[in-house]
């Protein structure tokens, strides 16, 4: 796991070029601590920051191939490099490292732009070709790993974090407004766009492409394709149990202490349980919160005691939450609302003090049916039934009920088609309250639009499938593995996610709708391919996420910081602070939770005053 950054300039690299990389690269410090190498060729210069994870004394990168014509950074891990080199030197070649990173660069040599598809692992790289001058870049297909870059007509600047572009570009960055809007609605700004103007990130399951004279080329290489199959119930819990025993025991290789995330739910203890069979030493970690009612801890015990795997916990404090928290929002890059991003930082430095990678859980949810929201579609049956001009009646009706008013949310699910419904795992300001607080609110520029291509590529799936096909393009990349890169990442550890692999994806994507959601079980495949190994409190535990008391400390610990950001924040260009206001001090009186759009639009000023306020980059001796 390391950090990039590179630079493309048409007209040819100079002097002052390199310096700029120079000054780049030291913003990835945390992602690579161990180690940091240059190249620099006639129109492309690269920096890389190591955390040392395979080969620790020669996988240094940039790292030549080929007698120098080939080079590459990379950041993730392949995890059937071992299997992809012994195929490659049975042809022949050569390797002089025992790096997975070399073993991409044997791969590209032999097979072009096609050596992406053989990979199995999260990535994010640059390979230079010097021969041909030409730049080729790629991201895992999941979006695990980060790749940001900023493009003109003649240079073409990247790298693994965005902060890293800004430190470069003498530019005056423009907040992007529409970008904001969705954001409000997210909880994250939805890829490939982020909040300022001209810098994107590379879609996941992506190349990237260039040459002189031209603009980046992007081009699509791998897309999720659910195929339910005739395979008998049993034998699908076989074949998830197969595929995951043997994720898990790849995920596993490396030449450092490997550990393990674990919360009191399913996915978690699934990992712990897989990891231990292959490492019986392996440590687990966990974090909850002093407040009652918001820890895992004690859940989390009780598994680590049924497994007998050693245990480290940390309980966090509303004082270490809120001490943090710039430091967060600088790591993180972009403006991200979902709470669950401060434990897992604080899970991860926990953690950073007895190993250097950790396996998670991410994406088991969204391959296997594990969010509740799942369940929706059953529960909205009652609807069809119901008469299309009375459905439209019922759903105006639902527009003007009160807020908070118990069933106004169901009433307009109900009578909302999907497509309009569900734009994925959150949706925390609908169109009528944006309305209400941005001031260039765009009434024409709908949610829906993020989503529509993927419902068009998923039209022939059932409901249920058709919302795990847009969280997999929209949610999982934006919010879940966004959260788990940075967070990671800023205390220099590893984070591996056996449940997203390519291998997996292949076994999920045959399961029937049934096999997912069963009744009010989700995951019920999933849950039986385990149910031997796992303990009784695990096994049927319902979803509940990672709990963090926000409503609580925003009417109490936290109320008056909020109330202070919000009036110093300069973001009134954009937002009208005093329905924030207002939405603030109900919420403290306890007339209607706000809690999660309070939250959404603080992290929003957060970020404001981190990157676009004041000077052009945050404190870095405060917060590198």
């Amino acid at each position: 796991m390391c950090g990039f950054v590179g630079m493309w300039k048409d007209a040819g690299i100079d002097r002052g070029d390199m310096e700029q990389i120079k000054r780049m690269n030291q913003i990835l410090e945390s992602r690579g601590p161990d180690d940091e190498g240059y190249f620099c060729g006639s129109r492309l210069c690269l920096g890389f920051k190591r955390l040392s994870i395979i080969d620790l004394e020669k996988g240094s990168q940039p790292l030549s191939y080929d007698n120098g014509r080939f080079q590459i950074v990379l950041n993730g891990e392949i995890y059937n490099y071992i299997e992809l080199r012994e195929e490659l030197a049975e042809e022949g070649y050569r390797f002089s490292t025992h790096s997975d990173t070399e073993v991409v660069l044997a791969l590209y040599h032999r097979y072009g732009e096609g050596a992406v598809t053989r990979l199995r692992g999260m990535f994010a790289f640059a390979i230079w070709d010097q021969q041909e001058e030409v730049l080729f870049c790629a991201r895992d297909p999941f979006g695990i790993k980060p790749f940001y870059y900023v493009q003109s007509l003649e240079t073409l600047i990247f790298g693994s974090e965005k902060k890293s572009l800004l430190e470069c570009l003498d530019t005056k960055w423009e907040l992007d407004q529409d970008s904001l809007q969705h954001y409000l609605t997210f909880q994250y700004v939805p890829e490939p766009k982020t909040m300022l103007q001209g810098v994107h990130i590379l879609d996941a399951g992506c190349t990237l492409l260039k040459k002189a004279g031209a603009p980046a080329r992007m081009k699509s290489y791998w897309r999720p394709e659910f195929a339910p199959t005739m395979e008998s119930f049993s034998e699908k819990v076989k074949n998830i149990r197969r595929v995951m025993e043997d994720s898990v025991g790849i995920h596993m290789r490396s030449d450092v202490p490997v550990g393990c995330f674990l919360s009191g739910g399913i996915d978690s203890t699934i990992i712990v349980a897989l990891a231990k069979a292959v490492h019986p030493g392996v440590k687990a970690f966990s974090v909850g919160f002093e407040h009652k009612g918001f820890s895992e801890i004690s859940l989390a015990r009780e598994t680590a005691e049924f497994l007998k795997v050693d245990h480290y916990t940390k309980v966090i404090t509303s004082e270490e939450f809120m001490k943090e928290l710039p430091r967060i929002v600088w790591h993180m890059d972009e403006p991200l609302a979902d709470p669950a991003a401060i434990p897992l930082y604080f899970v991860s430095r926990e953690a950073k003090k007895h190993v250097k990678v950790v396996l998670s859980g991410e994406g088991s949810d969204e391959f296997f049916g594990g969010y509740n929201i799942y369940r929706e579609p059953n529960s909205l049956r009652i609807f069809d039934k119901i008469p299309e001009w009375t459905k439209g009646a019922l759903n105006q009706l639902s527009h003007k009920l009160p807020e908070g008013l118990r069933g106004k949310s169901f009433l307009y699910r109900g009578t909302t088609p999907m497509e309009r419904r569900y734009v994925g795992n959150a949706n925390i300001f609908s169109q009528q309250v944006k309305s209400k607080i941005l001031r260039n609110f765009d009434e024409e520029l709908y949610n829906e639009a993020i989503t529509k291509v993927f419902y068009e590529e998923a039209a022939t799936y059932d409901k249920i499938t058709k919302m795990q096909y847009i969280d997999i393009n929209t949610w999982l990349k934006g919010d879940i593995l966004h959260k788990a890169d940075r967070m990671s990442m800023a205390n220099s550890l590893e984070l591996r996610v056996p449940f997203l692999d390519k291998e997996v994806f292949k076994v999920a994507a045959t399961l029937k709708t049934e096999d997912k959601v069963n009744g009010k079980v989700t995951k019920h495949a999933l849950r039986e391919a385990f149910k031997d190994i796992l303990p009784p409190h695990v096994t049927m535990r319902k979803k509940l996420g990672f709990p963090v008391p926000i409503s609580h400390w925003l009417r109490d610990e936290m109320h008056d910081w909020a109330k202070d950001l919000i009036r110093e924040s300069q973001t009134d260009e954009y937002l009208i602070k005093a329905e924030v206001e207002r939405m603030l001090e109900s919420h403290r009186k306890g007339e209607i939770d706000f809690g999660r759009r309070i939250w959404t639009v603080l992290m929003f000023m957060l970020w404001h005053r981190t990157f676009l306020e004041g000077s052009k980059m945050f404190d870095r001796v405060t917060v590198g």
